[in-house]
């Protein structure tokens, strides 16, 4: 007989999620027809806007900013730190090798080789307070650089990425942002609420992703300037873009681990590469004293920097700096965040934190420090003041007339420009892949024409950007694109605090929870007992059974404890509550109590939710209390042997507590 072939599983053309797909879309269309149609209008209502973030909103930024950080360590240090992303027998399905460089490619990368040289440089040049061009300015260029691309860039992307990996790859919710208020608003997720907070995350990550290729354009421009000459325009930039884009499309074709992960690996073999070539053919004793000593003044500053809003000091430098930072950071947290929650699956929470916030913060503080201090030593050491007054005229090319005063100069600078080039695909690819994740409602293996889509919009958004105001437009967009986003990042900290909560109590309870003992003759059908378990007793039974079989088991007890002369007591309360306790002269006595409580019944077992009388809608338990408080069990359906085998057993566990304080 033939076997029936086969036929082979089709994909949906279109997996999206139309609320949010096309409202997305939407006001990303707007934006790039106003930009383009009337670049000069929108260039004016860019510093509008940033101007009156930084004077309104910039406390806002900052305070949240500290919060995400001290939140992300409060989490990896306490005991929720051993929970996984992922169900209990999940196993990373990356080594630690390609995790971290999928971490640090898809973070920062084109960032770390724009500010390199440009950031310390411009501080040292022009300090926020202060005399420049000083040790002075110097020593306080490389603080600051520090704290911007410190640890709260990556407690930021962790809050995103936990509690995306958390409630996706844990409580099977979809991979959207949406899923982290399902603690606060429940099933209302799948609402208008969700709709609008995943189209916020999407116009976020669009403008934070277009922001990193903008400056990758302008960078990669300076770079053939210097090498072959193009000359350095916005025309050549859009085409630059143009071309790179088309280069991510197709990364994004080839999918995360043929795209993604091997060019993230080629980033970092590149990166590493560049990293060792400046330490070597420069002051390489400098160098490494220069980091220590930047590492333990970043450490010490830390908190006096990150609650600093210049308000004794009125400057605007906090704005073009530290804000825009933040705002970059927050807009890339979306896009990032959901990135390496996605390759984090089956890490715990602390071995997360831990990862995310030292393995690349330390590859970029020597990023920093040899490239940034090997420019304060040409210029104040060596005398090439030249390099100052360059950096100052034009960042783009910071990098360039930077390796000029090194060997390999022509060579160096090709291999930086290749790196800006794959550090921009890997960008766009990433990007593509999350805003597209994020407008499918989860879909992680949507169509490829979407990814596509998302992809060219990017660049889109960053041509739109530079025809708008070049640097200005785009950090006007990180800014103003993260403001609304902050707020809901503070919410999904609730919300995951409010789960892990849930959670912690849960296995409090499975650890702690006190079964019937099987004591006492035939044992209890399991038909019976869970008959016993759904029953919600009134008082009158509860009552009853107090009275009738947990007082006698008591009394029982408290006979053989006057047998072996032992000073006991055993009573009874107006409420009905009976109680046992031994005495033991100057050591702490022996207390076990059974008392009747009173509860709300469950949602599930509610079949009636018409207006009753409260005492009606009512039901009581009989708990055992200790000295120290109630312990949160239920004896009612006990035998009077259960209850003795209970008391003795908590007995035994008092005068294991005697034994080991005496």
């Amino acid at each position: 007989m033939n076997a029936t072939p086969e036929i082979p599983e089709t994909k949906p053309r279109v997996q999206i999620n139309p609320p949010v797909f096309f409202g997305a879309a939407g006001l990303i269309l707007f934006f790039v027809v106003f930009a383009m149609i009337a670049p000069e209008r929108a260039g004016t209502v860019f510093g509008s806007v940033q101007g009156w973030i930084v004077h309104a909103a910039g406390w806002f930024y900052v305070l949240s900013v500290a919060v995400f950080l001290i939140f992300v360590v409060l989490l990896a240090l306490s005991g929720y730190g051993r929970i996984k992303l992922g169900p209990d027998h999940s196993e990373p399905g990356y080594s630690y090798l390609s995790w971290f460089a999928m971490l640090f490619s898809a973070g920062m990368g084109i960032g770390l080789m724009f500010f390199g040289v440009a950031e310390p440089v411009m501080h040292y040049m022009t300090p926020p307070v202060g005399e420049p061009a000083t040790v002075a300015a110097a020593r306080e260029a490389m603080k600051i650089t520090f704290f911007h691309w410190g640890v709260h860039a990556w407690a930021i992307y962790a809050v995103i990425a936990i509690s995306l990996a958390y409630f996706s790859y844990r409580h099977d919710l979809p991979l959207t942002i949406r899923s982290a208020f399902y603690p606060l608003i429940g099933e209302r997720i799948h609402g208008p609420i969700g709709h609008a907070v995943d189209i916020f995350a999407i116009l976020g990550t669009m403008f934070g992703v277009a922001t990193s290729l903008g400056f990758g354009a302008m960078q990669v421009n300076s770079g053939l300037e210097y090498l072959f000459g193009v000359p350095n325009t916005i025309g050549v930039q859009i085409a630059l873009i143009t071309g790179i884009t088309i280069i991510a499309t197709v990364s994004v074709v080839l999918g995360l681990d043929g795209g993604i992960r091997r060019i993230s690996e080629l980033n970092m073999i590149l990166a590493v590469g560049l990293l060792a070539f400046v330490l070597i053919t420069g002051p390489t004793v400098y160098l490494l004293q220069a980091l220590t000593q930047n590492i333990g003044a970043y450490a010490s500053d830390i908190v006096s920097k990150t609650f600093n809003m210049y308000a004794y000091e009125p400057t605007g430098w906090i704005g073009g700096w530290t804000l825009f930072y933040w705002g970059w950071w927050i807009a890339w947290a979306p896009f990032v965040g959901m990135f390496i929650a996605r390759v984090s699956r089956g890490r715990t929470i602390r071995e997360f934190v831990l990862g995310v916030l030292l393995v690349p913060v330390g590859f970029t503080f020597m990023w920093m420090t040899f490239f940034g201090n090997t420019a304060l030593h040409m210029i104040m050491v060596q005398g090439i003041t030249e390099l100052g007054t360059a950096v100052a005229a034009d960042t783009t090319m910071a990098l360039f007339e930077f390796f000029e005063h090194l060997p390999l100069s022509t060579l160096m600078s090709l291999i930086a420009t290749i790196l800006v080039v794959t550090f921009f695909v890997t960008s766009s690819d990433s990007g593509s892949l999350v805003i597209d994740m994020l407008a499918s409602g989860g879909e992680e293996d949507a169509p490829v024409w979407q990814r596509i889509f998302w992809a060219l919009s990017e660049g889109l958004v960053a041509a739109a950007l530079l025809l708008a105001g070049g640097l200005g437009a785009l950090q006007t967009a990180s800014i103003a694109g993260a403001l609304p986003f902050t707020a809901i990042m503070l919410l999904m900290c609730w919300g995951l605090l409010r789960a892990l909560r849930l959670e912690g109590a849960k296995r409090t309870s499975l650890r702690s929870a006190v079964l019937m003992p099987q004591v006492g003759g035939k044992p209890i059908s399991w038909q019976k007992r869970l008959a016993a378990l759904l029953h919600n007793p009134t008082k009158n039974e509860v009552l009853e059974f107090i009275h009738n079989t947990a007082k006698p088991a008591l009394l029982e007890v408290a006979d053989e404890f006057l047998r072996r002369n032992i000073t006991v007591r055993a009573e009874e309360g107006e409420d009905g509550r009976v109680w046992l306790e031994v005495l033991h002269g100057a050591e702490i006595d022996f207390f076990y109590s059974v008392r009747p409580r009173i509860y709300s019944p469950p949602a599930f077992a509610m079949r009636d939710t018409r207006k009753r009388r409260d005492e009606q809608l009512r039901f009581y338990r009989a708990e055992v209390h200790l000295s120290e408080g109630g312990q949160d069990y239920d004896l009612m359906g006990w035998t009077k042997d259960q209850i003795i085998t209970d008391v003795v057993d908590q007995y035994e566990k008092h005068l294991h507590f005697l034994h080991t304080v005496r």
